[in-house]
């Protein structure tokens, strides 16, 4: 099979503008294509999973991968999919995310010579003139049609900035410059990114006339990749300093029973074959295939070693073993503790188990926290020093989220 149709079948692919021609160029390793990444956080996290396998096969494949970062656009924000404006960041935070974004993709993709190249869109976007843009990118937009763009669409009711309206206009001109640059000839995104991406090759069309743009495709990814497994509450991200391998293993085996095939057909490296095997499985089967999931995706981003290391760690507690060593972790300090005790919420807010008291004492009313593997009987519990004799103390919410404390 290749790889064209093994992205199709593996349900990567929701509409391309010209598949004869996309075909052509990744089943021969002749696309140069791109995907944007904005740098709104220091690490990349879990929305971006599928963006990054992408790449990782399609340069499998021989293809060129360019990794954009909006260094630039990210001075504006993406209106797409918000109901509210981006808060704005300083150039030197946008620039520091730039590089733990680097850093990170490095796991995925080989930017050795020639194989892949990472530009930042503030190389050209940050020494426009405001006229110049104007007069020679904004002329090719109709305001009419960018009005009714899904992603404009959404924000009209509640307010939509000057600022974000222009995203539109320098998203396409990243791919009319990248095509310029670097030959690049493909773009990939999401269906909130579809408008913008055919602007794109519109302002191509529009400025280096109907050749150039047919030489351009732009192929829409299955935005449902993006959407799986988020089963539980606040961001999973890459970055192992702000979600640890464990808690990397744990929100993917968490997947819901119904998600956990689309995930491991998307998102793994697994022989379709092999995946095609599990199409009948049901009952206990989906947990083992939820296993398989979580080993095979924190292997990817973490490594071999941390992936077996919170398989191990994981099975030890569900299979009611003592294995605490790769379990989430938080220290407590002896100006913590009054009178020799800690509040259980106060643990329980400090390690993020928990957004707010309100929610821990929810939990607890309603028997969905244990210490040591006694129900927490009262909102007002505490933990002493004692507890801790054995070097640590174990806090359970509900079946799956474990947290383990110890005394600085």
């Amino acid at each position: 099979m290749k790889i064209y149709e093994e992205l199709v079948a593996r349900g990567l692919i929701a509409q391309v503008t010209d598949e004869e021609r996309i075909k052509d160029l990744i089943n021969n390793g002749k696309a140069v294509f791109y995907i944007g990444f904005d740098p709104t956080a220091d690490s990349l996290h879990v929305g971006h999973f599928m963006a990054l396998c992408l790449m990782k096969r399609l340069q499998m494949a021989g293809n060129k991968p360019i990794a954009l970062i909006g260094g630039g656009t990210a001075m504006i924000g993406d209106p797409s999919g918000r109901s509210d404006m981006r808060q704005m960041m300083t150039t030197e935070t946008i620039q520091h995310n730039c590089d733990c974004f680097k850093e990170q993709m490095s796991r995925f993709i080989d930017f050795s010579e020639g194989k892949a190249i990472m530009v930042n869109n503030a190389d050209w976007l940050l020494d426009l003139n405001y006229v110049q843009v104007l007069r020679e990118v904004g002329a090719c937009f109709s305001v009419n049609r960018m009005l009714a763009a899904e992603c404009y669409k959404q924000r009209m009711e509640k307010g939509l900035s000057f600022l974000e309206f222009n995203y539109m206009i320098m998203q396409s001109y990243d791919f009319y410059m990248l095509f310029q640059k670097y030959g690049c000839n493909l773009q990939f995104g999401g269906d909130d990114q579809w408008s913008n991406m055919l602007g794109g090759t519109e302002l191509i069309r529009r400025k280096l006339g109907e050749d150039a743009a047919a030489m351009t495709i732009t192929l829409l990814l299955n935005s449902e990749g993006k959407k799986m497994g988020k089963t539980q509450s606040g961001a999973v991200w890459l970055d192992p300093k702000k979600t640890s391998p464990y808690e990397f293993y744990q929100y993917w085996r968490n997947v819901a029973d119904a998600d956990v095939l689309k995930c491991i057909r998307m998102l793994t490296f697994l022989p379709l074959e092999e995946i095609d095997k599990m199409n009948d499985w049901e009952g206990s089967q989906l947990n083992t295939a939820k296993e398989i999931l979580a080993y095979e995706l924190t292997k990817l981003v973490h490594g071999e070693e941390e992936a077996k290391k919170a398989d191990e760690a994981a099975k030890a507690l569900f299979g009611g073993g003592v294995n605490t060593d790769n379990m989430p972790t938080t220290t407590l300090t002896a100006d913590e503790f009054t009178d020799g005790a800690v509040s259980l919420i106060d643990m329980m807010l400090k390690a993020g188990i928990i957004k707010s008291r309100g929610e821990g004492r929810r939990l607890i009313e309603q028997g969905g926290v244990s210490v040591d593997d006694e129900k927490a009987k009262s909102f007002t519990d505490t933990v002493t020093v004692g507890a801790f004799e054995k070097g640590y103390v174990i806090v359970k919410k509900g079946k799956k989220v474990f947290n383990k404390f110890v005394i600085e």
